[in-house]
């Protein structure tokens, strides 16, 4: 399995690295340059798996100019993990899903999206990128079926925790600050990472992330598929 702490040289983005085999994670795409496009591209990713809500998507002024042409190189696939319009959603997730001690509920009321990422792994042409905003946690989910899928589970707490410090050091320096998120001081985010990784570990040890997939509508060939991705 491919370490996952290697970070690709991507100009512009936030919270990247690689995951395991050749499947890559990272925060919001906008933030990556017209290079940092080309890079992607030159280190084989074809395919851009957005987890994120219709409403996310799109450039903010502090985002970089990038031309169409840049991105057309690449498939950019629209797998939401979530769905803001439940009724439910706002009576878990507030402001919105921001820790793994939320991941359950997110798999207990979205079970079919958050299989259909996995559809989309499985598929994907090329080397892929899945992110969501930051980077972190609807990312840390998949991140973490994924390697619970692999027989990794005690690798999940870790990849949280560079997750967590990766989007701790964008809020340092972001040209727009965040409206509910700050930097923390060291001491602050070890507090955080140790929580974050209580919760990622009482989660993986309570689902079995292969039967999760099955009953949710992913083949075994889909699985075996994403598997491989990863070895």
């Amino acid at each position: 399995m491919t370490s996952p702490q290697a970070s690709p040289q991507w100009e512009g983005a936030v919270n990247a690295r690689l995951l395991a085999g050749d499947i890559y994670r990272m925060g919001r795409s906008e933030w990556l340059t017209e290079r940092g496009w080309d890079q992607v591209y030159n280190d084989g990713v074809r395919t851009v798996i957005d987890l994120r809500n219709p409403a996310e998507r799109k450039r903010r002024p502090s985002d970089p100019e990038v031309g169409e042409q840049a991105l057309a190189r690449f498939a950019l696939v629209h797998s939401p993990t979530e769905d803001p319009e439940d009724p439910r959603y706002h009576e878990h997730f507030v402001p919105y899903m921001n820790h793994p001690r939320l991941y359950a509920d997110m798999v207990a009321m979205f079970p079919g999206r958050i299989a259909a990422v996995f559809k989309q792994l499985a598929t994907a042409q090329g080397k892929v990128v899945f992110h969501c905003s930051a980077g972190r946690d609807r990312t840390g989910l998949v991140a973490t079926l994924i390697l619970a899928l692999l027989g990794q589970a005690e690798q999940a707490a870790r990849e949280d925790e560079l997750a967590a410090r990766g989007i701790n050091e964008w809020h340092l320096v972001a040209p727009v600050k965040h409206p509910y998120e700050r930097h923390l001081d060291p001491r602050e985010l070890a507090e955080v990472v140790k929580g974050r990784g209580e919760a990622v570990a009482e989660f993986v040890g309570g689902l079995d992330v292969r039967g999760f997939l099955l009953s949710n509508g992913v083949t075994a060939a889909e699985i075996a598929a994403v598997v491989a991705r990863c070895r």
